[in-house]
């Protein structure tokens, strides 16, 4: 790791894991949240969290095949509408297009979520790419916190 900003930044990092607990309290499914965690995660090429995400679906239950069908989601059967509507939502949020959002995806998304849950999402996506960024800068290394995280739990270590 190039810099542990848990302990070179410890207000700012309890904030923000703070900000993150909260959506244990979201309108959005965990299992969704960890798809969409996932797929962010996937997008921003950070190691540590896709690792983390795998692991933490894993042991709420999610199968194996589904985890590798969230890079190719589009192309697969194993989702639902509400949970494809997820995944777009958080894709155009992580790469967000030069001309904004489309009211396309927009309307096609609001056909699945109410407006609380896009709030939700929306506010869930902007946390994990807060999370992949600063783990992705400092080279934070898969399965790290395992233990820590009770993540050794879900056998795939």
């Amino acid at each position: 790791m190039r810099v542990d900003y848990q302990k070179q930044s410890p207000e700012l990092f309890k904030k923000f894991l703070d900000f993150t607990m909260a959506f244990g309290h979201s309108s959005i499914e965990e299992s969704t949240r960890e798809l969409v965690e996932l797929r962010v995660s996937q997008i921003n090429g950070c190691a540590f969290c896709v690792d983390m995400h795998a692991k933490r679906a894993t042991i709420h239950g999610e199968r194996a095949l589904r985890l590798h069908h969230v890079a190719i989601w589009r192309e697969s059967n194993l989702f639902t509408p509400r949970e494809r509507a997820c995944l777009a939502w958080a894709e155009v949020l992580t790469q967000i297009p030069a001309q904004g959002v489309a009211d396309e995806i927009y309307e096609r998304v609001r056909t699945q979520l109410s407006e609380k849950e896009i709030s939700d999402l929306t506010f869930s996506v902007m946390a994990i790419n807060g999370w992949n960024r600063v783990n992705v800068a400092f080279h934070v290394e898969p399965g790290i916190f395992d233990k820590a995280y009770g993540l050794d739990q879900s056998g795939l270590a």
